[in-house]
Order: structure tokens, then sequence, then C-alpha cells
């Protein structure tokens, strides 16, 4: 049942899975078994052929032409911003930033707040799950406007303590910036109990979604937040394409973050004045074929129902983790109430970088490293581990290779 009690529609797993033409091949004599998602997901047939007929029939430049083949294009694109703007129920298409992905639409984020609203001594708390690219933009802040970072812990399961989140809120804080669902551990964050308190202390909330807009349905509107980041190659789209969506008062009170071509109203050689959002901050020609694809890679997740996927994965999980808990020489890290699909683990007395290579020969695709988390990492004690991350496409029968793989390796190492 869905939250409103409706009946959850069950996902075709074996046609939907037909549609991606990647998943036909096999990884060294092997049938591939994909599960690197949460690293960039796989593109359906509906998002390649989407690109494809732009480029063979429609492409042109946008906004700018007043040709058949430049209203075409335009349509396309604007349409794309429309799709996206309802799959995170934005009140208005207007609110939705075209970005290269979620790392640009959060250093945008930053950079213009820092021209605008942060100065020596003014405060950004952050978690200490979030991925550097919810960091290191706000420690260029740090270096460069004296912009202090404050930290708050998580569970060792990566939930978050909202009484401790509330009293790191002094009169300097200007900004929280929150993942939305951790790339690590795939806990997901109270979003709208945080936004609330960071509104409640005057300050702007931020959330990194490029997780959690794959794994479930996101309402900005009932979250009530100011910005939220998602990438698009995470979200069976392509990459080179993100978006950022803003509160439109929050995106008025924000300078331009480029400069160029239709980011601006009038020019003149003594000064210039900037259009209205979004497109005072898409200055330039945008990523036209990119976000076609994107709002068709949205389109699609929308027409296979939302609901459907998360409760799918939600059993792939559930079937991983208990299979991995019979395993003795694997630890699991992060098992909070509505984990995603993203399960970070060791294996007693191997590297992850050797997990994944050898699960790599058995056809089993995982991730290795500290993906992009390191003060996580820290958190938990260790300088790396191995991640397997589900999709729609993915099966029990992945579930099942990788713990075969999983024996196979601890046979090798120990």
């Amino acid at each position: 049942m869905s939250a409103d009690g409706a009946q959850i529609p069950t996902l075709d797993v074996a046609s939907l899975r037909a549609e991606f033409p990647i998943l036909a091949r096999d990884a060294y004599g092997k049938p591939l078994v994909y599960l690197d998602n949460a690293a960039s997901a796989q593109k359906p047939r509906a998002v390649i052929d989407a690109m494809k007929n732009a480029m063979e029939h429609s492409y042109a430049n946008v906004h700018r032409g007043l040709h058949l083949l430049s209203n075409e294009a335009t349509t396309a694109f604007e349409d794309a911003r429309k799709t996206a703007a309802e799959f995170l129920n934005a009140p208005s298409a207007d609110d939705i930033i075209f970005t290269s992905g979620g790392t640009d639409a959060i250093n945008l984020v930053a950079y213009a707040l820092g021209v605008s609203e942060i100065s020596e001594g003014d405060e950004i708390i952050l978690t200490l799950a979030e991925h550097h690219s919810n960091i290191v933009p706000w420690h260029l802040l740090r270096e460069r406007k004296g912009a202090v970072l404050k930290w708050l812990d998580i569970s060792d399961d990566g939930e978050i303590d909202l009484d401790a989140f509330r009293a790191m809120f002094t009169p300097r804080t200007k900004l929280a910036a929150v993942s939305h669902m951790s790339n690590v551990l795939g806990a997901p964050a109270p979003a709208k109990e945080m936004a609330k308190i960071a509104h409640d202390h005057g300050a702007k909330i931020l959330f990194d979604g490029c997780q959690a807009g794959v794994h479930g349905s996101v309402d900005v509107a009932d979250i009530d937040c100011d910005f939220y980041a998602m990438t698009g190659h995470k979200l069976y789209g392509p990459t080179g394409i993100g978006v950022l969506y803003g509160r439109r008062d929050a995106l008025y009170d924000l300078p331009p973050f480029r400069g160029g071509g239709e980011m601006i109203d009038a020019v003149t050689t003594e000064a210039v004045t900037y259009n209205d959002p979004p497109h005072r901050f898409e200055a330039g020609t945008p990523p036209i074929l990119e976000a076609i694809g994107l709002g068709a890679a949205l389109q699609w997740m929308t027409d296979k129902g939302l609901d459907a996927i998360a409760a799918h994965e939600a059993t792939l999980t559930t079937h991983a983790l208990e299979e991995l808990s019979k395993l003795n020489f694997v630890r699991v890290y992060g098992r909070a109430p509505g984990k995603a699909p993203i399960i970070a683990f060791t294996v007693e007395g191997a590297h992850p970088h050797d997990v994944s290579a050898i699960l790599d020969r058995t056809g089993v695709a995982v991730r290795a490293g500290h993906h992009c988390a390191q003060p996580l990492m820290k958190r938990l004690g260790v300088t790396a581990t191995a991640r397997a991350s589900f999709a729609a496409y993915n099966t029990h029968e992945d579930v099942e290779a990788l713990i075969r793989g999983l024996h196979k390796t601890h046979e090798m190492l120990s």
C-alpha cells in the first residue's frame, strides 16, 4: 500500500529489463549484474531514443531562433523543465534551473550565497554523512569568505538527531546543507522537519537529493526547502545534466553564477541587467540534448510508477540484507529505517578494492572506495568500503549472484 492507502502496482521487472540494451551484454563471459547504480544508473531505450530523435530531427539552439528547428528544440527543452517541475512537485517550471549536474547545482548556490549573503563568521551546518559535492563548495566559502562550517554527527546507521540539529543554530547560521539520503548508508534525512527547524531560526536549507530523487517521490513544496539539487545520470538519464530547484523568493535573492548569453536582460558598454530566474542562471548554450534526455528519464520513471519502483527496490534491499547477515565474514554499514537500496560493506581480511575486482570477474559490478565521503568514512572508522546499490531493473537473482561472488571472494582471500 502507498502512503494514501492505494494499492501499489507490481513492477514487471522482466519487461522493464528489456528496455535497457546494456543489460543484454555479458562481463567476462558471465551475465552482467550491475550493482553500481548509486554511482550512475543505466539508460532505458526511451532516453536513448529521445536524444537520438532530437539530434536527427529537431536539433538547433534554443530560445534565440525563430525558425522551425529552433522552435521545436525550445519546446522540447522547456517541456523537460516542466517534467522536472512535476517530478519534484515544484510550484512552477520557472523554479527549475538546468545545471551540468548535482555538483554544479550546489556550487551555484554556494557561489551566489557567497556573493550575496555569507560574510566572515557566518555559519553553515553540514552533516558527517555528506558527499564531497556538498562539502567542498562550502569549504571554498570558508577559505574565501571566512564562513564557519559546523558539523552535525549522525548515528552509526546514519540517522539524524533533530534535537542535536536544532541546537546547532545560532543568530549567525545562514544555511544548512544536508544530504536527503546518504550515498553510503542509504539513510534518509527527516527533510521536512529539518527545513522547519532551519526556517524557525531564520536560515535557509539546501538538500542534496542526488540519491533520494531516485528512490521515491520527492515533494519540494511539502518539504518547504529553499534549494534541492539532483543529477540526471543517477535518474536513468544522461550525464552532463542536473536540476536545481529553488524557491521563488530564494532564486530572486541570488545574483548570477555565470555571465554570458541568455542570462541577461540588457547589455550596454556601461552596464548590464539580468534576466529573471531560471534563465538568470543558465548562461550560454545549455545542455539541450541532455535536458531532453533527462525529461525522458523522469517521464519514464513516472510512467513505471515511483511507488512501484521503490517497493521493488525495498524487497531487493531486504533480501540482500538478510543474505548478507548470514555471512560472518561480511560487515554491513547502515540499517536505518527507510534505508535506500544502497549497501556499504566490508569483507574480513580483504581490501574493498580487491573485493570489487574479484566480484567483477564473476560479472558483478560494485563500487569500492571512500565514495566521495571521507568525513563519513572517518566517522565509521574505515578508509573504504565496497558498495552494492540496486535499481529498478535489478532482480533477486542479482542478489544471489552478489552473495555467490562474496563467497568466492572470501575463499580466494582467506
